[in-house]
C-alpha cells in the first residue's frame, strides 16, 4: 500500500508528494515530501489529524509506519541505500542499516521487516533487526514489487518470479522456505497484495484488465474479476478490506473499482422458470463451446462499486477502512489530497465523495455532507473491520533520557503486540533487545 509519486501535479515540484502509504490496518496515512515526512490519523471524516511531522530527513521517498505504534521506517534520496528506523514520538533513531544498492520498497509486520532491492530481498527479525535471510536468486525487480502478510503468525511473502510472465513466488517468512509458485497472469505483474489474515493473495498484471485472487498457501484460484475491457491501464494500488469481503483497485484512470468476494458455492442456484431464466441457462451453456478466452471473460465478475476521481494520470493509492463505524473508500493522490467516499456495503453502486483533505496544508472541502449523516448501515461489515482507537503520552521504559534505544537497552514487547496497541500505552510485556547503530545488510545467505 505504498506508492512513490513520479508525477508532479500543476503547481510545481514542491507541491508534489514523493511517496505515500497507508499503514497495515488502514488507520494511518504516511506521506513523504522534499522537506521530510508526515503521519496522519484516519479516525475521523471531518478532521485530518497530523500525528507527527519531521523535517530532519529531506527528500523522503519511503516512509512506513508499524500499525499504530511509534515505530516508523524512512528512506531518503540523500541516502537511498540506507534504511532508518525511528521512534518518532521520542524523535530518536533506533537503528539504521545500509545495503549494497538502492532500497526500492519496505514491508513490515510485527514479526518481520523486508527490504527489497532490485535483485535481492532482505528478511529481518523486526524485534532485534537480525538479518535472517537474503533472497538472492530472484529475477530483476526494478519496481521493488513485493507483498508481506500483516498476519505475523504466517508472515507470507510474495514477489515476482519472472521477468516476462506473471508468476508469483510465495515464501514463508517464518520458516524461511519457498511455499509454491503461482502462474497468475500471462503478462508481467503490476500489483500483489495479501488479505489481513494471509489466507488470500490478489494480483494484477501490467495490462490491468483482470484481477485474480488465490488461496494461500496452496495457490488455487478463487476469484477472477474484470476491471475493464476498453483499454489497458496501470494498476497503482490493490488492497483488501480488513474483513476480506471487498477488494479495491485504483489505476491511472479516473475510476476506482471495488469488487465483492462472494462466498464460494459448489453449484449455481436453480434459475426461475421464466423466459429470462431459460435464456440465461442457454447463454451459460454456450460458453462451453466458445474459445477459452471468450468463455473466461463471460464468467468474470464485474465491479460491485466504483469511486469516481476528479483526475486521471496521477499516481494514487486506495484503501477500504471503517471510520466512525461506517465503511469508507479512501484515495490519496500525488497532488497532495486525500479523498473520502461513502461505500454502501449492501448495494454497492457509485461511492459518494464526502470529504477532500489537503495533505500539504490544513484546507479541506465538504462534499454532500448530508450523506455522512444518514442512519447507520447494518453493522456486519463495520463491526468486523472497526478497530478501537488508543492514545497516550506516558513514557516508555527502556529508553535513555534522550529517548533513544541504546545498545543493550530494551524496547517493550507491546511495540509488536498483536492488538492495535500504541507504543506508548501503559502495558507491561516481556522486554526485547533492539540494537542501535549502522550495520551492513550485505550478508549473503543461500
Amino acid at each position: 500500500m505504498e506508492a512513490e509519486a513520479a508525477d508532479v501535479p500543476p503547481g510545481g515540484v514542491e507541491a508534489a508528494l514523493s511517496c505515500f502509504s497507508f499503514n497495515q490496518d488502514c488507520t494511518s496515512l504516511a506521506i513523504g515530501t522534499k522537506a521530510g515526512y508526515k503521519l496522519f490519523s484516519l479516525s475521523s471524516v471531518e478532521q485530518l489529524d497530523q500525528v507527527h511531522g519531521s523535517n530532519e530527513i529531506p527528500d523522503v521517498y519511503i516512509v512506513e509506519r508499524l500499525f499504530s505504534s511509534s515505530l516508523v521506517v524512512v528512506v531518503s534520496h540523500t541516502k537511498p541505500r540506507q534504511m532508518n528506523v525511528y521512534h518518532f514520538k521520542k524523535g530518536t533513531e533506533i537503528c539504521n542499516y545500509s545495503y549494497s544498492s538502492n532500497i526500492l520498497s519496505i514491508r513490515l509486520n510485527r514479526q518481520r521487516l523486508l527490504v527489497c532491492l532490485e535483485e535481492s530481498i532482505y528478511i529481518h527479525n523486526i524485534k532485534d533487526m537480525k538479518l535472517l535471510k537474503t533472497l538472492l536468486d530472484i529475477p530483476a525487480n526494478p519496481t521493488g514489487l513485493c507483498a508481506l502478510s500483516i498476519n505475523h503468525s504466517n508472515s507470507y511473502l510474495a514477489y515476482p518470479g519472472s521477468l516476462t510472465t506473471g508468476e508469483i513466488v510465495l515464501y514463508d517468512g517464518n520458516s524461511l522456505k519457498t511455499v509454491c509458485t503461482i502462474a497468475a497472469h500471462e503478462g508481467t505483474l503490476a500489483a500483489i497484495t495479501f488479505n489481513s489474515s494471509g489466507s488470500k493473495l490478489a494480483s494484477a498484471s501490467e495490462k490491468g484488465t483482470v484481477i485474480r485472487v488465490f488461496s494461500v498457501p496452496d495457490g488455487q484460484k478463487l476469484y477472477e474479476f474484470r476491471r475493464g475491457m476498453k483499454r489497458y491501464v496501470t494498476i497503482s494500488s490493490l488492497v483488501f478490506s480488513m474483513d476480506s469481503q471487498f477488494l479495491c483497485a485504483s489505476s491511472n484512470t479516473e475510476t476506482v473499482h471495488i469488487f465483492k468476494l462472494e462466498h464460494l458455492t459448489t453449484s449455481r442456484p436453480e434459475e426461475p422458470s421464466t423466459w429470462s431464466g431459460y435464456m440465461g441457462k442457454m447463454f451459460m451453456a454456450a460458453t462451453n463451446y466458445l474459445p477459452a478466452q471468450v468463455s473466461d471473460m463471460m464468467n468474470q465478475d464485474r465491479a460491485f462499486a466504483t469511486g469516481r476521481l476528479n483526475f486521471s494520470g496521477q499516481r494514487n493509492i486506495c484503501t477500504l477502512s471503517t471510520i466512525q463505524k461506517l465503511p469508507r473508500l479512501l484515495v490519496a493522490s500525488s497532488s497532495g489530497h486525500l479523498y473520502i467516499y461513502n461505500l454502501d456495503p449492501q448495494d454497492g453502486g457509485e461511492c459518494v465523495l464526502i470529504k477532500t483533505h489537503s495533505l500539504l496544508g490544513s484546507g479541506s472541502t465538504e462534499e454532500n455532507k448530508e450523506n455522512d449523516l444518514r442512519p447507520s448501515l447494518p453493522q456486519t461489515y463495520a463491526a468486523t473491520v472497526a478497530r478501537p482507537s488508543s492514545s497516550s503520552t506516558s513514557t516508555v521504559p527502556g529508553y535513555s533520557e534522550d529517548g533513544g534505544a541504546l545498545r543493550g537497552e530494551v524496547i517493550p514487547e507491546h511495540e509488536f503486540a498483536t492488538g492495535p496497541v500504541c507504543l506508548d500505552d501503559e502495558h507491561e510485556f516481556p522486554p526485547i533487545i533492539l540494537c542501535r547503530g549502522s550495520q551492513k545488510g550485505k550478508t549473503k545467505q543461500s
